[in-house]
C-alpha cells in the first residue's frame, strides 16, 4: 500500500489514449441527448400548431386509420394476385390453329372447336349499332375507366336494390375478359382479387379497340359458338357485318346468359333480351327512341337449327384430347368421338332433377357426372349445370376432396399384398403420430372382416392397413397406376381421401374393376380424319396396349366387396333393379362433397355433388343424391342392350335368363372380334401352295451340289 509521501507513478500512453476517449464518449453522447431534447421540444412546439380538437380530430383519426388499413388490405390483395400474374406469362393470346369439327359414336355432328383467324372481324368493320348494342349492355363506361368502373359498379348495386334481385352486373367488359382469359367461374373472393388485379394488368399493356376486339372472340355465345361472327352465322346465317338492328341487340343480349337467352332454344326470352337491350341503347344516348323503334316492331327471326344441343363440357375435353393425339403439322380435322347423346341426356336430366328436387333442402347447387364403358369409351360428361353460366368444367379440371370413394384403391393394394376379404383386423381407436382419424358414426369396433369395415366404411381399417402393414408409397403407386392423373399428396391422410381428384380421374380408376384389372383403355376420340379423308390416327391402332395392374386373385377380392355396397352398404339407393353393380361412396369433412362412383359389366359412372365455392352441403352424404343420380342414369343406360357380366364375381347375373343372353352375347362379340381381327391381318399363302413350297424347299436341300463348269480349253478339245 502506497503511502502519501510516495509519487505517483505516470500513466503510459495507452491510458492516456484510453481516458481521452472515454471522455470524449461521455461528453458526445451527454451533447447529442441534449441536442435531441432541444430538437423534440423544438418540433413539439411546432406540430402543436397543427393539433385538432373536436370532430376535426375525430375525422383526423378516421382517415389516418383508414390509409392504414388500405395499405394492409392492399399488400394483402396483391399477394393473393400474385399467382394469377403467372398465366400472363404464358401465350395466352394464342388460340391454336385447330379446327376441328366432332362427330359422335354414330357419325352425327356434335360440334366445331377451333377458331381459325378469318372467322375473326375487326371491330372498325362491324356496324356501330353492333358496338352500341355491347357497350350500351355490358359496360357503357368502357371508354372512360381503368379496367374496374366504380361508377357503374354503384349504379348496378342500387338498381339491383331498387329491383331486389340481381338486374345489373357490375363487371366491366374488361374485368369479363379476364374472366374468361386466365380464371374459372369460382364465385370466391380470391378469384374476385385476381381478376379486378389483370383487369389493370391488361388495360397497361393492351389498347381499348384490342380488349373489346378479344371480348368480342372469345366469349361464348350460345348453341357451341365462341365469338360474336361465330354466333351472328349460326343464328342468323350472316357475317356479323351484315347484322341488323334488331339482331344486334339480340346478340348482344347473350353476353349475359347465353344458355338462357339463346334464341334457337328460347326464341320469346331472346327477343324480351333484345327489348332490354335497345332500352340499353336509348338509356345510355347511344340512340333515341326514334331510331330503335323498328327494331322492337320487328325483333330478329333465327335461323331454325331444331333442338340441337351442344354437348360443350365433352367438345372442350374431347378438344384437349385431339391437340394430344393429332399429329404435328395436321390441324384442320374431322374427330370421331365415343360420345352418345342419348347417355348424355340420360345424366344430364338425372342431375338437373335432383337437383332441382333435392338441391335447396341439402344446400347444394352443383354437380359433375362421367360415364366410360367397359371398353374404355367415354360416353359422357356433364361438367356442370349450365355450360352458359360457366364454362369451367367440373369433370375434368375441378380437384375435389374424395373421401371415402378413396378407399377401393387402399383395399386394392392390400389384396394385392395377401390380403383377403375375410382377414380380420381390428377396428378400434388407432393413432398416427398427432393423427386419430374417426368412424363417422363415432363409435369403434373390435376385430372384424375387410369385407365387413370396406361396406361399412369404416374408417380406422384402412388407416391401420396403411399405418401397420403398406405405407403410404404402395397406395399411392396403385391409384396412379389404375389412371389416375391428378397430383396426389404423401401424407396419411390421403388414404381417407383428402387429396383432391377430378371426376374422370375417379371414373378412370373405378373402370378397372370392371375391364378385368386392365388399364389404359379411356378414350375419347376413336379416329382423326382430315378433310380429304385420309386417316391420321386410329386408337385401335395407334393407341398404346392396355396393361394389366391388378391381379386376378385381387380383382375377385375387390370385385366381391364392391359389389356388396349397394346391397348391404351405404349406397343401397344405387341398387339396380334385377343388375348387379359395384361401388363406393365418399363424403368429406364438414360434408364439402359427396361422391358415389359405380360400375356395372357393361359402364363404369362416376357422381359428384357439391358447392363451387366450398361451402358445406346439408349433411350430405354419398349416399344420398350421388347415389340417387347414379342409379337414375344407370337404369337408362342399361335398357335394351345385352348386359355384360362383372369379372370376378360368382353370380353375376340375377336372372338365369339374361346369364344366358349375356353368354351367347359374348360368344357372339368373340366371334365379331374374331373376324375384325381376321380382316386386319395381310392376305397370306393357301396351306396348299404351302405345302407345295415346303416340298420344293426340301427337294432343293436333299439335290447334290453342282459341279464347277469345265474350263474353255477342255470343252474346246472335246
Amino acid at each position: 500500500m502506497s503511502t502519501p509521501q510516495e509519487p505517483r507513478k505516470k500513466r503510459g500512453p495507452i491510458a492516456a489514449w484510453l481516458l481521452s476517449l472515454d471522455a470524449w464518449l461521455d461528453s458526445s453522447l451527454y451533447e447529442l441527448r441534449y441536442r435531441g431534447g432541444e430538437f423534440w421540444e423544438a418540433a413539439t412546439i411546432f406540430f402543436r400548431r397543427f393539433k385538432v380538437t373536436g370532430w376535426r380530430r375525430w375525422l383526423i383519426e378516421a382517415l389516418s386509420e383508414g390509409f392504414t388499413l388500405g395499405a394492409v388490405a392492399s399488400v394483402a390483395m396483391l399477394a393473393l394476385a400474385l399467382p394469377a400474374f403467372d398465366e400472363t406469362s404464358k401465350d395466352w393470346r394464342a388460340q391454336g390453329d385447330f379446327a376441328v369439327t366432332f362427330l359422335d359414336r354414330y357419325g352425327n355432328e356434335i360440334g366445331q372447336r377451333g377458331i381459325i383467324q378469318r372467322d375473326s372481324v375487326p371491330v372498325d368493320q362491324m356496324p356501330d349499332h353492333v358496338i352500341k348494342a355491347v357497350l350500351s349492355t355490358e359496360d357503357r363506361r368502357f371508354f372512360d375507366h381503368y379496367g374496374i368502373d366504380l361508377f357503374g359498379l354503384v349504379r348496378a348495386l342500387t338498381e339491383n336494390m331498387r329491383a331486389n334481385s340481381v338486374v345489373q352486373g357490375g363487371s366491366s367488359i374488361t374485368q369479363q375478359l379476364a374472366k374468361n382469359l386466365f380464371l374459372t367461374n369460382e364465385r370466391t373472393l380470391e378469384r374476385k382479387v385476381k381478376e379486378a388485379f389483370l383487369s389493370l394488368w391488361l388495360e397497361a399493356n393492351l389498347s381499348k379497340k384490342e380488349i373489346l376486339q378479344l371480348y368480342l372472340d372469345r366469349s361464348y355465345m350460345g348453341g357451341g359458338t365462341f365469338g360474336i361472327e361465330a354466333a351472328a352465322d349460326f343464328y342468323f346465317g350472316k357475317s356479323v357485318k351484315d347484322l341488323t338492328l334488331a339482331e344486334a341487340a339480340m346478340l348482344a343480349g347473350l353476353f349475359k346468359a347465353p344458355t338462357k337467352y339463346a334464341p334457337h332454344i328460347n326464341l320469346p326470352a331472346a327477343r324480351a333480351r333484345a327489348n332490354v337491350v335497345l332500352n340499353n341503347m336509348v338509356d345510355s344516348g347511344f340512340m333515341s327512341e326514334g331510331q330503335v323503334l323498328q327494331a322492337r316492331l320487328h325483333p330478329a327471326n333465327v335461323v331454325d337449327r331444331g333442338e340441337r344441343k351442344s354437348p360443350d363440357y365433352f367438345l372442350d375435353w374431347a378438344f384437349d384430347e385431339v391437340k394430344k393425339i393429332a399429329p404435328k403439322g395436321t390441324h384442320s380435322l374431322v374427330a370421331h368421338t365415343t360420345f352418345d347423346a342419348n347417355i348424355q341426356d340420360a345424366a344430364e336430366e338425372s342431375v338437373e332433377f335432383h337437383l332441382r328436387q333435392y338441391g335447396k333442402e341439402y344446400r347444394v347447387t352443383e354437380g359433375a357426372v362421367v360415364v366410360i364403358e367397359t371398353n374404355g369409351a367415354v360416353r359422357a360428361i356433364v361438367g356442370g349445370r349450365d355450360y352458359g353460366a360457366s364454362q369451367f368444367n367440373r369433370a375434368t379440371r375441378a380437384l375435389r376432396q374424395t373421401g371415402s370413394s378413396f378407399k377401393p384403391y387402399v383395399y386394392a393394394t392390400a389384396m394385392e399384398h395377401g390380403f383377403t376379404p375375410d382377414s380380420v383386423v381390428s377396428s378400434g381407436p388407432i393413432s398416427w403420430g398427432s393423427w386419430s382419424p374417426k368412424n363417422y358414426s363415432g363409435s369403434f369396433g373390435g376385430k372384424i372382416t375387410l369385407l365387413n369395415a370396406f361396406v361399412r366404411s369404416i374408417n380406422t381399417v384402412p388407416v391401420r392397413l396403411a399405418k401397420d402393414s403398406l405405407s403410404i408409397p404402395p397406395i399411392k403407386k396403385m391409384a396412379e397406376d389404375m389412371g389416375v392423373e391428378s397430383p396426389l399428396e404423401s401424407h396419411k391422410t390421403m388414404v381417407l381421401g383428402t387429396s383432391g381428384m377430378t371426376v374422370m380421374d375417379q371414373a378412370t380408376g373405378y373402370s378397372v374393376f370392371a375391364q378385368n384389372g386392365y388399364v389404359g383403355t379411356r378414350h375419347g376420340v376413336t379416329q382423326l380424319v382430315t378433310h380429304t379423308g385420309e386417316v391420321v390416327y386410329d386408337w385401335a391402332k395407334d393407341a398404346p396396349s392396355p396393361r394389366r395392374v391388378l391381379s386376378e386373385q385381387a380383382l375377385r377380392s375387390m370385385n366381391s366387396m364392391l359389389t356388396q355396397v349397394p346391397v348391404i352398404g351405404t349406397a343401397r339407393r344405387a341398387a339396380l333393379p334385377n343388375i348387379v353393380s359395384g361401388g363406393k361412396t365418399g363424403t368429406t369433412q364438414s360434408y364439402r362433397d359427396a361422391w358415389y362412383v359405380g360400375f356395372t359389366g357393361n359402364y363404369t359412372a362416376a357422381v359428384w355433388l357439391g358447392n363451387d365455392d366450398f361451402r358445406p352441403t346439408n349433411e350430405m352424404t354419398g349416399g344420398s343424391l350421388p347415389a340417387m343420380i347414379w342409379q337414375r342414369m344407370m337404369v337408362y343406360a342399361h335398357q335394351n342392350i345385352d348386359l355384360k357380366p362383372i369379372p370376378g364375381i360368382d353370380q353375376p347375373f340375377v336372372d338365369k335368363t339374361v346369364a344366358a343372353k349375356a353368354e351367347e352375347a359374348q360368344k357372339k362379340q368373340a366371334a365379331e372380334e374374331e373376324a375384325r381381327i381376321a380382316a386386319e391381318r395381310p392376305p397370306v399363302l393357301s396351306s396348299r401352295t404351302t405345302q407345295t413350297l415346303r416340298a420344293l424347299s426340301n427337294t432343293f436341300e436333299a439335290a447334290p451340289a453342282l459341279t464347277p463348269p469345265a474350263s474353255s480349253e477342255k470343252l474346246s478339245a472335246l
